[in-house]
């Protein structure tokens, strides 16, 4: 499926023949150690670096009114970041997960981003527009 913006997430969520809890990744792109001079061109142009997670949250698609709502919600951590991951866990017999159930998949998407495993979440950045990596 296409995104061509963060609506479209939550209205797909929304959509599905079982309720959802969103997972979500917020990470800070960061230089590796020791970058060369390619490494420092490519990051200051927004290419590239290191992806480190930063917060990470679990919400029913419900919770969240827009992608501005959900910036600023987590603008009040204090933490910077660059671009977030998402991820969908589906409910059972019309029952939507729990934060307790959503617990260990969120930590394995966190292990995830650190592995470099991106591939499988959507992304977007702190626009709410969709990013897509190559």
């Amino acid at each position: 499926m296409m995104l061509s913006d963060f609506g479209d997430l939550l209205r797909a969520s929304l959509e599905q023949t079982e309720p959802q809890r969103l997972l979500f990744v917020f990470v800070k792109a960061d230089l590796p150690e020791s970058p060369t001079a390619d490494q420092h061109a490519r990051h200051d142009s927004g290419e590239g670096g290191t992806l480190s997670p930063v917060l990470c949250v679990d919400k029913a698609p419900q919770e969240i009114a827009s992608f501005a709502a959900l910036a600023a919600e987590s603008a009040k951590t204090g933490l910077a970041w660059d671009l977030v991951f998402v991820a969908s866990l589906d409910g059972r017999a019309g029952i939507a997960p729990s934060s307790d159930e959503a617990a260990q998949p969120l930590r394995l998407m966190v292990n995830a981003v650190n592995d470099g495993q991106i591939s499988r979440f959507a992304a977007f950045d702190r626009d709410g527009a969709p990013v897509q990596f190559y």
